[in-house]
């Protein structure tokens, strides 16, 4: 599996986990609380999710790396669409 990581500085890291993965709740078997999440996109993708104070941490762990920068891109427009008060500085680290 490779795993790519971004850091989101924001004091909504909490709301944008839980926003997250109710949304994907509907597609996929997603668990989470409040500080962390998980989503199982496929057999060879999931994000998880931890918020505290001060940001939100995604770890995307893809079995392909043709499938990294596609769900990076997913994960962001849909973290952006949530976040649309504030800009947000979201930069995926391998």
């Amino acid at each position: 599996m490779h795993l790519s990581k971004a850091v989101v500085p924001t004091e909504h890291a909490s709301r944008y986990l839980q926003q997250l993965c109710k949304h994907w709740s509907h597609k996929f078997s997603v668990e989470f609380d409040p500080q962390k999440g998980r989503v199982p996109f496929s057999d060879t993708a999931e994000v998880t999710f931890a918020a505290d104070d001060a940001a939100l941490t995604m770890t995307l762990s893809v079995a392909d790396t043709s499938q990294q920068e596609r769900m990076q891109q997913v994960i962001d427009d849909h973290l952006k669409r949530f976040a649309f008060r504030e800009e947000l500085d979201i930069v995926w680290t391998d």
